[in-house]
């Protein structure tokens, strides 16, 4: 029998990798790869959201920082060419496709673009509380700041916010789990591929 981690190993040599219809005709259940919901024994994923750096370390060994080597293995068993992220700290869908079958580095690599890459809309922001946008738009004038600290004058605040600045200071991976009661009350369905993800500071 193989061990519980190295069932995960990077290659080919796994069964077939299921589409959208193939889950809803088989009803798969699908296991994440214990690095994504941090049952990992020998490492822990430190996945910055902001810039995309990812890395790791040994919880037996906090000290030492470790390498993203596992970017190729699966993010789930039995493989998918589809998977959904999402987070309750945001009201958006992350779809990460890979048609060879989704990959720890897929998930990682699409979370950091649909973050960093599409702004929040003036009728998603007019949405929250004054108090988390004022949260945001602080968030996003450090962001801006940490670059443009040497230049003068100062850098006008910007006008529009990423959607890595909603999340405002839980901008690290945390992990993610199943869940399907919360994603039905969210979404109004729910999909052996659709993952929550949990966010920390």
């Amino acid at each position: 029998m193989v061990d519980q981690v190295g069932k995960w190993t990077a290659g080919p040599s796994y069964g077939p990798v299921l589409s959208q219809t193939d889950l809803y005709l088989l009803n798969t259940d699908l296991e994440l790869n214990p690095i994504l919901t941090g049952n990992h024994g020998a490492f822990h994923l430190v996945f910055n959201l902001a810039t995309g750096q990812t890395g790791g370390f040994n919880p037996a060994s906090r000290d030492q920082d470790l390498p993203f080597s596992q970017k190729e293995e699966p993010a789930t068993l039995p493989r998918v060419t589809e998977l959904i992220v999402i987070t309750e700290i945001s009201p958006w869908c992350t779809t990460v496709k890979n048609e060879r079958g989704v990959t720890l580095g897929d998930v990682c690599s699409a979370v950091w673009k649909d973050y960093t890459e599409h702004f929040v809309t003036d009728a998603e922001f007019q949405a929250l509380p004054p108090r988390l946008q004022d949260q945001i738009r602080r968030m996003a004038a450090n962001s801006a700041g940490n670059w443009n600290m040497y230049y003068t004058p100062a850098a006008a605040a910007p006008s529009r916010y990423k959607r890595v600045d909603w999340l405002r200071d839980r901008q690290y991976f945390d992990g993610m789990r199943k869940d399907p009661s919360y994603v039905a009350s969210r979404l109004g369905f729910k999909a052996p591929n659709i993952f929550i993800m949990s966010l920390t500071q």
